[in-house]
């Protein structure tokens, strides 16, 4: 069987039973686990399945799913640490810098613990312990804990957030649609992510190519609020011209 009659199977699959696993995809089309994880990556990029832990899901399902940052961190990881490490060159000695929760932004984290008199505020409890005990001056909003992201929401992180001003926002994004603007699947996530916006003086948003193309439920903002983004080289030169377009720097690595 041909790569893309295979493809068309495996998208026929997923829309028929809502789910597929690697596993089985694998014993149905007799080929082996790492053929079947490349197809699914390939029509994850295509926009035509939504890749997740261990298979695959419809893109309408997946818009309002809200994986698990354990789940994340399994998909993109070489092109995640090569976001994370141009990001990190944007970063100056004695800056702020708000990180938004993801793997992406851990990732970032992780980047930029050598940087001199650096604070970070953020509302993702997993980056404030990557960063204790480093030099790094940390600062951790309050709020209601999400178990899926271990980010901090509500009233309390907002408020938080109002009180400080930052050179730079990292954002990480589940969804980034030039026309919609930026997207995630959780209402307080999205509305944390605004007051971030408000609070800092330049909105970077760090995410793979993946993400671009894909609406999820709740909006975060316009692309036009979006100074910079940090993706990889995957990135559509559709999407690549429409964002050049709107004013905002794209650096591809």
């Amino acid at each position: 069987m041909l790569s893309e009659e295979r493809r068309r199977k495996i998208v026929e699959l997923v829309e028929h039973d809502g789910r597929v696993l690697v596993p089985d995809l694998a014993r149905r089309f007799s080929t082996s686990l790492i053929t079947i994880r490349k197809d699914l990556e390939h029509l994850h990029r295509a926009g035509r399945v939504q890749r997740a832990h261990g298979g695959a899901l419809p893109v309408e399902t997946a818009a309002l799913r809200d994986p698990t940052l354990h789940e994340k961190e399994r998909l993109h990881r070489k092109e995640k640490l090569r976001i994370a490490a141009a990001a990190a060159k944007l970063v100056q000695p004695g800056q702020a810098v708000i990180l938004d929760s993801g793997t992406t932004t851990t990732a970032v984290a992780r980047a930029v613990k050598h940087i001199a008199r650096l604070t970070v505020i953020t509302n993702a409890v997993n980056i404030a312990a990557e960063l204790a005990g480093t030099n790094v001056e940390v600062v951790l909003t309050g709020g209601v804990l999400r178990k899926n992201s271990f980010s901090l929401v509500g009233p309390l992180a907002e408020e938080t957030l109002r009180q400080v001003t930052a050179d730079l926002l990292f954002l990480a994004v589940d969804g980034f649609d030039v026309t919609r603007g930026l997207t995630t699947p959780n209402l307080l996530e999205a509305k944390v992510n605004r007051v971030m916006m408000e609070s800092a003086k330049r909105t970077v948003v760090v995410c793979d190519s993946s993400k671009f193309g894909r609406r999820s439920l709740s909006r975060i903002a316009s692309t036009s609020a979006v100074h910079e983004v940090v993706t990889d080289s995957r990135i559509s030169a559709k999407d690549l011209r429409r964002l050049r377009e709107a004013g905002v720097k794209v650096v591809a690595v």
